[in-house]
């Protein structure tokens, strides 16, 4: 039995401390914030009509079969904890030129869908590259994603010339959509799910193609109560197993003399011993500034991250998806332009995207809770001074304006909002600059740059969207679960 430390209670290190302590692990959760979730996060706002809800993270879940693992691994299954749905549709896409894209649950549906969108050809055009998605994830799966990854271990395990063809090592996320797309808005599509790794569809290897493929098989599902249950829910797992969860508990030093782990030392100046830590944090803030000795090298911290309003509405918008994505006028290269300068800077014409939950406890009756969320540069240097007077509340009203001029006019029916920027991110999360995902995947062979699940030291793990196998709920479970095969049972 090891003594376990997991700096961090986001759902990887939630995850993470369940697994071991179910197999017999002294664990601790050491967490700075007051509660549990990390990004997976919730916030309430009273009104004199009620209380309004929030996720402040992600707002719809895929693959939900590796949240099934992680609960049966420790103890009573995912429906003794969770109630989870299918949403259907899974989400609406909506363009300049006024094509609406609604994604039916049914994987049989979508190509009908793209069809009816774009008009014939779209939907086999849309087919044929999600079957290239799944080859990626027949070739990536078990032997990249579910174990530690070094370039040794994934030529070692991908020996097919198949998945090697597959995978297209050298090309990028628009390579693929070009080679398979003739369809502008479809590319855009497509270019949008290389933002969910934080990254620029140019410049994002071709393997990520894959998360379409995932998307459209398993489908898009809400958590009843909002998806911060499912952080509330694995922490609770990990008590019952016997882990201890502190939180309002400042790490303010990781100690590993002789390249060994040996203790955790607090703000308050309290000192931890410890054979194991396990490393939940942005890996560029571990390496920067809580491991000591201080690491040789620190990973960049460049991946986007994002600005956010939360409204409070009066009424109900008429034909609004639970997950609707909007896109703009110009050119989708303009806002990738604007978010990977240096400096980066505000995008003017953002692709705006909207969660509007049917979840009774989101909202009173006769009300609405809408989370609105643009990619945005990070916060400091290298991007934009969020914390400059009135630039917030003025991006803000730009984004309400440009969704009324593109047919959500909700502006005279908003109650309240509160507006979430990369500096609050930063402060709330300590990701660097509000650096949602760490470092960006960038280039050839950018999976191998991230940090890995085994640190610089003895006795040190991470886990979580800054290290493999990357940011998202379902690579974040998936880190937890390599983490604890490599430290073993108790």
């Amino acid at each position: 039995m090891a003594r376990v430390i997991v700096v961090g209670a986001g759902l990887g290190g939630l995850a993470a401390a369940a697994r071991l302590a179910a197999t017999g692990h002294d664990v601790t959760v050491l967490e700075a914030a007051d509660g549990v979730g990390g990004k997976l996060g919730r916030i309430e706002h009273a009104t004199d009509v009620g209380t309004f809800a929030f996720d402040t993270g992600p707002s719809l879940l895929i693959m939900p079969e590796l949240l099934a693992e992680l609960f049966a691994a420790t103890g009573e299954p995912l429906e003794s904890a969770l109630s989870l749905r299918r949403l259907d549709p899974s989400y609406e896409c909506r363009f300049a030129d006024g094509a609406r894209l609604t994604v039916p649950s049914d994987p049989a549906g979508v190509s009908d869908a793209h069809d009816n969108a774009f008009g014939p050809g779209a939907g086999a055009a849309w087919k044929d590259l999600l079957e290239r998605g799944r080859r990626i994830w027949q070739a990536v799966e078990q032997p990249v994603l579910r174990h530690p990854l070094t370039p040794a271990s994934a030529a070692r395990r991908m020996g097919r010339i198949s998945d090697l063809a597959a995978v297209a090592p050298g090309r990028t996320m628009r390579h693929i959509g070009r080679h398979y797309l003739s369809d502008p808005r479809q590319r855009m599509l497509l270019d949008r799910y290389a933002t969910y790794a934080g990254s620029d569809p140019r410049r994002t290897p071709a393997a990520l193609s894959l998360i379409p493929y995932l998307e459209h098989s398993t489908g898009a599902w809400y958590i009843d109560g909002g998806l911060h249950r499912l952080a509330t829910a694995v922490a609770e797992r990990a008590v019952e197993r016997g882990a201890r969860i502190r939180t309002g508990e400042h790490v303010s030093a990781i100690h590993a003399p002789n390249g060994k782990i040996s203790s955790v030392t607090l703000i308050n100046g309290e000192h931890l011993p410890a054979d194991v830590v396990v490393a939940n944090c942005d890996a560029h803030d571990l390496y920067g500034r809580l491991l000591t000795p201080a690491a040789r090298r620190v990973p960049p911290a460049d991946s986007l991250s994002g600005f956010v309003m939360l409204l409070g509405l009066r009424g109900a918008t008429p034909d609004l998806a639970h997950h609707t994505v909007v896109f703009g006028a110009a050119d989708y290269d303009t806002e990738f332009d604007a978010l990977f300068a240096r400096p980066a800077g505000i995008v003017t014409d953002p692709v705006i995207y909207l969660a509007r939950p049917d979840d009774p406890t989101a909202a009173p009756p006769g009300h609405e809770a809408c989370f609105v969320l643009v990619n945005a540069p990070r916060h400091g240097r290298a991007g934009v001074d969020w914390t400059a007077p009135g630039l917030a509340e003025g991006y803000a009203d730009s984004l309400l304006r440009l969704l009324a001029e593109r047919g959500l006019p909700i502006a005279d029916r908003v109650l309240f909002r509160d507006l979430v920027t990369p500096a609050d991110l930063e402060r709330r999360t300590l990701a660097p600059g509000g650096a949602i995902y760490g470092s960006a995947l960038h280039g050839f062979g950018a999976s191998f740059r991230r940090p890995t699940n085994t640190g610089s030291v003895r006795g040190l793990y991470l886990v979580g969207g800054s290290t493999h196998p990357g940011g998202g709920l379902p690579m974040v479970v998936l880190s937890a679960a390599i983490v604890a095969d490599l430290i073993g049972p108790g």
